[in-house]
């Protein structure tokens, strides 16, 4: 996909909220947005990135012999 047709936002300033140098980064580069009170949605930039980095690791633990398994976390009150 050419870069030009991806959807993404940048930002020139620091943005106020951000402390930590990561955050920032992830902020001015268009890969997160606030959408609340430490609530984020990730843009298409951080989705695309986090299934390639997915894919590396499931090609790699594939090549160990090893199992893909999903433990989602559920909070019962």
């Amino acid at each position: 996909m050419r870069l030009s047709q991806l959807f993404f936002t940048t930002l020139r300033d620091d943005p106020a909220e951000a402390e930590a140098a990561s955050h920032r980064l992830l902020l001015r580069g268009g890969f997160i947005r606030p959408v609340g009170a430490g609530i984020y949605d990730y843009l298409p930039l951080a989705w695309r990135t986090l299934g390639k980095i997915g894919q590396i690791v499931r090609e790699e633990m594939d090549a160990a012999g090893a199992s893909e398994m999903l433990m989602p976390a559920l909070e019962l009150t």
